[in-house]
């Protein structure tokens, strides 16, 4: 039997893409085995959003190279797609494919095995209008389904490059979403994320259909027990979807929603498409309908141009809007993209203090967030053993409003849906325990996801 062997660097959909290549090799008769062991086939899953994501994804190929030569090496995602040569000159590299044609790599394989000629099946990704379909009917090791039901970015934000590694926006045939819904429910799974490389934006390319309109019939499949987006940004949250929070008792309470900057002049040097403004009146509005849901965000700190003004506005907008958690990266620039090129680069020295600033605040704020929940009963979805104390008996898993806790319980509990009494609160974890089960992931195997 022949063997595969992955890795996978950078975001949520390269990982959920990951998983939908396996499935192909699956059917193929492939057998999976660690990235750490001889395989005759490795294939790479590549990260592009910053220069050290194509530097990582450089050394992990090596590495493979290096574990066994005489394997068949394959290259793909988002350092593939806007860097194809770059990748093909690496020795030992057979096959580069980008951020699409993903569904043809079983061919490209057996092409590369009869004609023994390195292949580059890079395309220019501009011109794609269609979204690629990759079945993910099961995860091997999850127990949140994620789906994915869109593809690229028409936004070209200042600092970042992933238009031009995965293409215009392009969302899913409604029906291929609930399908794959479906699939996920039969399998077990209680949770379903929708995720995407801008996922807010799903439907902006659908004639009559929409983000909230697809959330409304995915509110309709039998057995999902919780939705959640996995990114929205503050500009799609419409009234139609502030409808769906209102009526639907399936939409998980906690959004992720980029911030990026709590300066109006830094927002504009990133070419956002927002004020801090029209950002506050959102969350008001969200909190309005869900008084409870949890905010998170990402900020980009020391973006070229911010003086210490500009980060003192951030720091206070930040703070009022009270976010459960915040994502925080100092900016680095990411070669090809127009702030690299602005003047006014933000000394090391001072991002890292700026950081270390917003990530204190980020941990009060999470704490502030997690306090009122103690003493209440919330519902949980064991994700694993609780490896930093292994042995004690405890697992893990989040709630609807992503608080991750903590408790004593078996591990067959894993992928089920559980009631557990918060007892504590912190930053990063709450401490709760067990009160009763709710029912059994049917067909989920605990042994797998552990």
């Amino acid at each position: 039997m022949s063997t595969v062997a992955f890795h996978t660097l950078g975001c949520k959909v390269n990982f959920y893409e990951t998983e939908g290549i396996w499935q192909l090799f699956k059917n193929e008769g492939y057998e999976q085995v660690d990235f750490e062991r001889t395989a005759d086939v490795y294939l790479i899953n590549t990260c592009t959003v910053t220069n050290t994501g194509d530097k990582k994804s450089r050394q992990v190929i090596r590495r493979a190279i290096r574990r066994n030569p005489e394997a068949i090496i394959a290259v793909t995602g988002c350092y593939a797609q806007t860097s194809p040569a770059e990748v093909a000159a690496i020795p030992g590299v057979d096959i580069v494919v980008g951020t699409q044609d993903r569904d043809k790599i079983i061919p490209l394989i057996k092409q590369f095995q009869a004609e023994r000629t390195p292949i580059n099946a890079v395309r220019n990704i501009m011109k794609t209008r269609e979204f690629e379909e990759l079945d993910v009917p099961e995860f091997s090791d999850r127990t949140r389904a994620f789906l994915k039901i869109q593809e690229g970015c028409n936004n070209f934000c200042t600092f970042c490059i992933i238009p031009w590694s995965r293409g215009l926006l392009r969302s899913r045939k409604p029906e291929s979403v609930l399908q794959q819904a479906k699939q996920l429910v039969d399998a077990g799974y209680k949770e379903i994320v929708l995720t995407g490389i801008h996922t807010g934006g799903y439907g902006e390319d659908l004639e009559g259909y929409s983000l909230a309109k697809l959330l409304w019939d995915l509110d309709k499949v039998d057995g999902i027990s919780r939705l959640r987006v996995s990114s929205i940004e503050a500009s799609q949250i419409t009234e139609e979807v502030l409808e769906v929070l209102k009526g639907s008792d399936k939409m998980c309470r906690h959004f992720h929603i980029p911030l990026q900057a709590g300066d109006d002049d830094v927002l504009k040097r990133m070419r956002r498409k927002y004020t801090t403004a029209e950002f506050g009146r959102k969350i008001e509005l969200i909190h309005k309908i869900m008084p409870d849901a949890a905010i998170t965000t990402d900020v980009i700190v020391g973006f070229p141009g911010e003086t210490e003004e500009m980060f003192r506005n951030g720091y206070r907008f930040m703070e009022q809007m009270q976010f459960a958690e915040m994502h925080v990266f100092p900016y680095s620039k990411r070669t090809g993209t127009p702030a690299a090129r602005m003047e006014d680069q933000i000394d090391e020295e001072v991002k890292n203090a700026r950081v270390h600033e917003l990530i204190d605040l980020s941990e009060r704020m999470q704490l502030q967030y997690a306090q009122p929940f103690v003493g209440q009963v919330l519902e949980v979805i064991p994700e694993r053993v609780y490896k930093e104390a292994p042995g004690s008996g405890l697992i893990m898993g989040y709630t609807d409003n992503y608080l991750q806790v903590v408790f004593e319980g078996p591990e067959s509990m894993i992928g089920e849906l559980v009631k557990v009494k918060i007892t504590e609160a912190g930053v990063n974890e709450c401490k709760g325990s067990f009160v009763r089960s709710l029912a059994p992931a049917a067909g989920m195997n605990a042994a797998v996801i552990v």
